[in-house]
């Protein structure tokens, strides 16, 4: 009996996305998205950069970089699904919050929201009186510098 690669955690395979997007190898990144990923937007139509990412349109540009100030992986069970979230900031005038939703280590959902704040909230946990269970919430660099409207993304 051979010896099997340990399970890699939905924040590894989210990760493992935003290195193959920045060297730009398109083949690991096809091995890491379901054939059928549903894909939602928020934000400046001009601002769908992974978009433009994901189906090549963004090929012999200057395409935008993303590099996640933080990742964290919520809800679900790792490997077996579950979210992942990750944000970051380019510049002033471009913060970003991406919601990956995992099924065996395969990216099946993505919501992608650009200046705009997000709470992940998630449904199993109870609310108790008064009190919204929040299990992620944005932490961009500058809050008090601007004002972004606020999503809650139910998971």
């Amino acid at each position: 009996m051979g010896k099997h690669a340990p399970c890699k955690s939905n924040r590894d395979v989210v990760e493992s996305l935003y290195a193959s997007l920045a060297r730009g190898d398109a083949a690991a990144v096809t091995v890491l998205l379901a054939a059928d990923l549903d894909w939602w937007f928020h934000g400046p139509r001009r601002c769908q950069h992974m978009r433009r990412l994901l189906t090549g349109e963004s090929a012999g540009t200057a395409a935008f970089r993303f590099a996640p100030a933080r990742v964290v992986e919520v809800g679900g069970v790792s490997g077996e699904g579950g979210w992942v979230v990750a944000e970051g900031w380019a510049g002033e005038h471009d913060y970003w919050v991406h919601a990956w939703c995992l099924r065996d280590g395969v990216i099946t959902s993505f919501r992608e929201y650009f200046n705009t704040s997000v709470t992940v909230r998630e449904l199993s946990l109870p609310a108790k009186k008064d009190m919204v269970w929040a299990v992620w919430e944005s932490q961009s660099p500058s809050p008090k510098a601007r004002s972004m409207p606020g999503l809650v993304l139910a998971i």
